[in-house]
């Protein structure tokens, strides 16, 4: 293939990537993966193992060829097979932190930092320049002549952060990179490259099965499922505005109730919920319902959050919606219990304060507004 760039037809996006495919043998893994991202921006590609977001990023660095699709990044094509375009990943100028840091053990931190100028033949001075600068960014400037198998995790995640910055790419790739650290060490981790990215500037694409790490460090959100993105957005209204029922149950904690429309009036929608034999069915009050019409099957999403518990039946009816059910477990969470209430067939979580004592089998009432129930169509 060609190794001629074009040049880019969207200068505004630092990456633009239209209509990738990639298939391994029968399997599709992306399928028509279509995203622009600005210069600067921290994108996370969100979902299961096996949905693609690891595909998509490896497409991206040069370590897989699609079989369809553009990328393109700065004023260059990188990938075009209908243009028969080819770039390696060394000639893309991008950055790579890896799962496993990838750290060379017999070098230095200094000289693990500046190996990538070295390769591009910088001189003595810029590389000793630029390279302090990037350990200083990750504060890793006085262990430079120590050995990377005396480092901890957290550091040798450092030194591959500060030797994906040293050069400076137009775009960093992170491939879960905090998947091998502990709990406390990858939320410092966390704010660590959401921290030096802005600091920096570069352009960012972040892979990660964890939902609360998309959350916390993304401008947007790119959610995907079996080869294909289900939904974009920022993480705010990816959470609060999941559109359909994979996203609202992957992004956060939130109950499904399977029911169907009975009544919409603008996004006012009104469900009705089956319950046990020989109960009559919940009519629940919910927003949304987009794409549905009255008759079609849905789904309610409730969080935990919205729900309000009470330990005897509330009086009036400005509460909203008010259901009976008895109390399946607690867990004790430090600032606060999470729990299970048994409404019926179905289960609804509920956070709590720690102090609240509820036991198994105790009838209690949940209530919860119109507008904290979520109508999807799917």
């Amino acid at each position: 293939m060609s190794a001629e760039p074009l040049v880019n037809e969207n200068p505004e996006a630092m990456v633009s990537i239209e209509h990738l495919w990639k298939k391994f043998g029968p399997e599709t893994a992306v399928a028509d993966f279509n995203l622009d991202i600005a210069p600067g921006e921290f994108v996370t590609l969100l979902g299961p193992s096996g949905c693609g977001k690891t595909t998509t990023l490896r497409c991206v660095a040069g370590l897989e060829r699609p079989e369809e699709g553009e990328i393109r990044i700065g004023s260059t094509t990188v990938v075009a097979p209908a243009k028969d375009i080819y770039l390696f990943p060394e000639h893309r100028n991008i950055g790579m932190v890896f799962q496993s840091y990838a750290v060379w053990p017999h070098m230095t931190v200094f000289d693990n930092v500046a190996y990538g100028l070295r390769v591009r033949r910088a001189s003595s001075e810029e590389i000793k320049t630029r390279t302090t600068r990037a350990l200083e960014l990750v504060g890793l400037d006085h262990l430079a002549d120590r050995f990377a198998t005396k480092l901890s995790g957290g550091q040798r995640q450092r030194v591959a952060l500060a030797r994906a910055i040293v050069y400076e790419p137009e775009v960093i790739l992170f491939d879960e990179p905090l998947s091998n650290l502990d709990a406390k060490l990858r939320e410092q981790m966390r704010d660590e490259i959401v921290r030096l990215q802005k600091e920096v500037g570069i352009t960012s694409i972040f892979v990660t099965h964890d939902q609360s790490e998309a959350l916390v460090m993304s401008d947007r959100v790119v959610v995907m499922d079996k080869a294909v993105i289900q939904q974009i957005g920022d993480p705010q209204d990816i959470y609060a505005n999941p559109v359909n029922s994979f996203v609202a149950n992957f992004i956060g904690v939130t109950a499904l109730l399977e029911g169907k429309l009975v009544n919409k009036e603008g996004e006012n929608c009104e469900v009705e919920v089956p319950m046990d034999a020989g109960q009559e069915p919940l009519r629940i009050r919910a927003v949304g319902g987009e794409g549905a019409q009255v008759g079609n099957d849905v789904f309610l999403s409730l969080r935990p959050e919205d729900v309000s518990l009470h330990l005897s039946k509330p009086e009036g009816t400005d509460h909203g919606n008010l259901l009976e059910g008895s109390v399946i477990d607690t867990i004790y969470l430090g600032s606060f219990l999470e729990g299970r209430v048994q409404v019926g067939p179905h289960e609804i979580g509920i956070q709590i304060d720690h102090f609240e004592n509820l036991a198994p089998g105790q009838t209690v009432y949940l209530t919860f507004q119109a507008d904290h129930a979520l109508c999807l169509a799917e």
